[in-house]
């Protein structure tokens, strides 16, 4: 599924990409966008124009970050969380670990797909 927006496409839904890709080293996200392309390129021996969604977390491993190439740009999309952390592979020669839509799903839920255990709901009626 896909949200227009006037003339144009808004953000692509997860279920659109044939590829995704983790990379398993932790990132400083001060590195911005051109900064994970980068990282794609020459860390993950990957192709960044190529279309496929490329997830990076912090060391910290509360904020995830996606990045793909929309045909007229890249775009990039960040998901923070308030408690806990994302479920995250341990390190891997390679640098890489390829999902399926189900296992990214699972990861931005709080489900580690290498142990099926999701996030406790948290239920806020005010901002402090």
């Amino acid at each position: 599924m896909v949200i227009s927006f006037y003339k144009g496409t808004a953000m692509k839904s997860y279920r659109e990409f044939t590829s995704i890709y983790l990379c398993v080293k932790p990132v400083d996200f001060r590195k911005g966008i051109y900064g994970l392309v980068n990282l794609i390129q020459y860390e993950m021996n990957d192709e960044p124009f190529s279309g496929m969604l490329f997830l990076f977390t912090n060391k910290n491993r509360r904020n995830i970050r996606a990045v793909y190439w929309d045909k007229t740009g890249f775009a990039i999309w960040t998901k923070a969380l308030e408690k806990e952390k994302f479920p995250w592979p341990k390190k891997n020669p390679a640098n890489k670990v390829t999902l399926d839509q189900d296992q990214f799903y699972w990861i931005l839920s709080g489900i580690n797909p290498w142990k099926l255990n999701p996030h406790q709901e948290l239920n806020y009626s005010i901002i402090t």
